[in-house]
């Protein structure tokens, strides 16, 4: 599986071609690489629930925003190199720590080898995909036999903010379709844990307030009515914003209470918010990641 679709690449929306068995994709890798796992106690409460997701942060992106916090993972300056079978066991590692879920942290890129990973053995804690947004259905379809829970970014609606900030005019019309996928998945809590379903984030940018609003009402009209959705207040200046200068700047308490707020007013079952500290440089991971022995 993995072999021919890394031939010509088209995995993700970017559609690069590159031959990812010889030479690095929009995305930045060839194969799998890893930057860094362990227990992960800063996803929303359902899914970190008791001890923590048990996260896998994946090297490189296709989708490069110009703002993101994980930004020397996503461009593939951090990362080691692992076969599906490695990652397999380091799911398997997670798990004995008590992972109270396999946290896939940007995944789409490598989708098809995750999945490869998934097929070696069965976790006994659900799997959470959680992606940027820009996604294929395609590819989707592919991996969620494996997936329990949807975990996306929807970034923007409006395609000229998300071409001036990924470099990609086409988010929302992938990322719109990527989510009415996701959304078919049946929402399940057992108690205060989530176990099957989807939870959508949406990151409140700078100046961007009005575009939010768009998000929020195409939300409404596609998830089902028991998904949550997480309202977040944590964008941090950093990255390479240099040519950006409206984003040197936290989100206001204004601007999140007028995003949270229309949310409320909209009518979602659940709303995860953030306060003003989640914007800092304390929570971003150190990336010290060591590959697992064989």
């Amino acid at each position: 599986m993995s072999d021919l679709s890394r031939k010509n690449c088209t995995l993700c929306p970017v559609a690069c071609g590159a031959d990812r068995s010889v030479r690095v994709g929009r995305c930045g890798t060839a194969g799998l690489t890893v930057a860094k796992y362990g227990l992960h106690p800063y996803e929303e409460p359902p899914i970190c629930h008791t001890n923590g997701a048990g996260a896998v942060f994946f090297g490189g992106c296709a989708l490069r925003c110009v703002f993101c916090q994980n930004y020397e993972v996503s461009r593939a300056m951090r990362g080691t190199p692992v076969r599906p079978k490695e990652l397999a066991e380091i799911f398997a590692a997670l798990e004995a720590m008590g992972a109270d879920c396999i946290d896939l942290v940007t995944p789409d890129h490598v989708s098809d080898l995750v999945a490869e990973a998934l097929a070696y053995r069965k976790t006994r804690v659900p799997v959470v995909y959680n992606s940027g947004g820009y996604a294929k259905r395609d590819a989707l379809e592919r991996i969620a036999p494996y997936v329990d829970i949807w975990l996306p970014d929807l970034k923007f609606f409006d395609p000229q903010l998300s071409a001036r900030y990924t470099g990609r005019e086409d988010y929302f019309a992938y990322a719109s379709r990527a989510i009415e996928f996701m959304a078919q998945t049946p929402v399940v809590f057992e108690g205060s844990a989530m176990r099957r379903g989807i939870l959508v984030r949406h990151l409140v940018l700078p100046g961007c307030g009005s575009d939010s609003l768009r998000v929020l009402d195409f939300l409404k009209g596609v998830l089902p009515a028991e998904a949550p959705l997480s309202i977040m207040r944590q964008y941090t200046p950093m990255g390479d914003i240099a040519g950006f200068p409206e984003l040197n700047r936290r989100v206001t308490a204004r601007e999140y209470r007028r995003v949270l707020g229309y949310a409320e007013a909209l009518g979602f079952a659940s709303i995860y918010a953030q306060g003003k500290e989640s914007a800092s440089k304390a929570y971003i991971p150190v990336w010290d990641h060591s590959p697992p022995s064989n």
